[in-house]
């Protein structure tokens, strides 16, 4: 929150003449809440090398390249970011940003450079290119807007990491505009009985919850 402590010399007349407006609530919403460095638990056990600092980090460059992008969309009276994407692809690009960013903090992890392998991200310099198909080790990652039910699409032993958060999505239209901000961030080393199956066809999609 943003008050008035101090201005020396100015008349308060002065100040009530000038009917400066508040900016509009789709303005405010276009810088996202920061983190919390207090919100993390210190006391986490992290594979790879990897600490709270290098997540709180990386969560805090995608706010900054969020802000950035909403306040030049707003400066051409189009809607936010969040507010454009469909759901699904704006969690994957919060997931994307996760992957290539922790990485820039981390150097014990990099990004799997295969497409679309898994997991996300892998022990630097283990595979050729820092690429695999698939592997059993690393961390995969997503973003989400819910706070449990995550879906992948195979059963198995991995470290899944989970960043959840909240925002406005396009069902929103203009309606309640309010910035995007981190809810919390969990993980942990999954085994292939924490998985349900959530009964999606022959192409199934299991649940971990």
């Amino acid at each position: 929150m943003v008050g008035l402590i101090c201005v020396a010399g100015l008349d308060k007349d002065r100040i009530k003449s000038r009917n400066v407006k508040a900016p509009h609530p789709e303005t405010l919403a276009c810088t996202p809440k920061a983190v919390d460095p207090a919100g993390f638990n210190s006391a986490a056990i992290l594979p790879y090398g990897l600490t709270t600092d290098h997540i709180a980090r990386a969560m805090t460059d995608f706010l900054d390249f969020l802000r950035f992008v909403n306040t030049r969309l707003n400066d051409e009276k189009m809607p936010r970011l969040e507010s454009i994407m469909m759901s699904a692809n704006f969690s994957s690009l919060v997931g994307e940003f996760m992957n290539a960013g922790i990485p820039k903090y981390c150097k014990t992890l990099a990004k799997n450079t295969y497409h679309n392998g898994h997991p996300d991200m892998i022990p630097a310099g283990v595979f050729p290119g820092d690429s695999v198909q698939h592997a059993a080790e690393g961390i995969e990652v997503k973003g989400s807007r819910y706070k449990n039910r995550w879906q992948g699409h195979n059963v198995e032993d991995t470290w899944l990491m989970v960043f959840v958060y909240d925002s406005n999505r396009v069902k929103d239209g203009a309606d309640n505009p309010r910035p995007f901000q981190f809810l919390r961030v969990l993980g942990a080393r999954l085994v292939k009985t924490d998985w349900l199956f959530a009964g999606r066809s022959e192409e199934h999609c299991e649940e971990y919850r």
